[in-house]
């Protein structure tokens, strides 16, 4: 296999191709777009607690998780629509284990969002 050589252009190309993905993932799927705003929602609620830099870094290393589960998803979904329009029961469940990949990585998020935040909102109250 012929080696390529380094092109500052197709890297710049394929960041170029991963932005036009981010952009799709968040115009098509609504799912994306709920993340999206619960994450702004734990950002700002992230300032307001003043959350340590490790604490930071999970809910970063979180957001970006359930974004790339997300992410992921739908592009098996589009592959899977793509290869088998008509319902078949392995396309079936291609799809629901991607949903539930999704599923998982929110659930981990949330559960790591009680640990940070739960303690210091009971501290306020």
């Amino acid at each position: 296999m012929k080696e390529e050589n380094f092109s500052f252009r197709k890297r710049a190309k394929s960041f170029g191709y991963a932005f036009n993905g981010i952009a799709t993932l968040l115009r098509d799927e609504h799912n994306s777009r709920i993340h999206v705003a619960a994450m702004a929602a734990v950002v700002i609620l992230g300032f307001i607690l003043g959350i340590t830099n490790i604490e930071w870094c999970i809910v970063a290393l979180c957001c970006g998780g359930v974004l790339m589960a997300e992410a992921m998803n739908s592009a098996v979904e589009a592959i899977a629509d793509l290869v088998s329009p008509e319902y078949h029961p392995l396309i079936k469940k291609a799809k629901d284990v991607g949903a539930a990949g999704v599923l998982m990585m929110a659930i981990a998020a949330a559960a790591a969002g009680l640990i940070i935040f739960l303690p210091k909102i009971i501290y306020l109250i």
